[in-house]
């Protein structure tokens, strides 16, 4: 299954990885690769992470306080947010 993400999603995901990155050399890029694996495995198994709202589903990324939360469309897995866990939690749902 493939995967997109809303343009504000992406834009924090770039955002992150550019702080991580500022904080120590390779942090970003090592933060990049476990957004990717819980994506691969949001792709991979779609239903397997808990409904938060309507249909946006959260799978909770390793080593990070990060989540990627996503809908599962007809043919594609949706990423409405890489979110940060202790960020305020309802600043996404004007993405659906």
């Amino acid at each position: 299954m493939n995967y997109s993400f809303h343009p504000e999603a992406e834009a924090e995901f770039v955002e992150a990885i550019n702080y991580f990155e500022e904080v120590k050399i390779d942090l970003g890029y090592e933060f990049a690769v476990e957004i990717y694996s819980a994506i691969e495995m949001a792709t991979a198994f779609p239903k397997a992470w808990p409904i938060i709202e309507d249909n946006i589903r959260r799978c909770l990324v390793n080593r990070f306080s990060y989540g990627v939360l996503y809908s599962e469309e007809k043919e594609e897995i949706y990423i409405v947010a890489i979110m940060h866990l202790r960020r305020e939690p309802d600043y996404w749902k004007h993405r659906k």
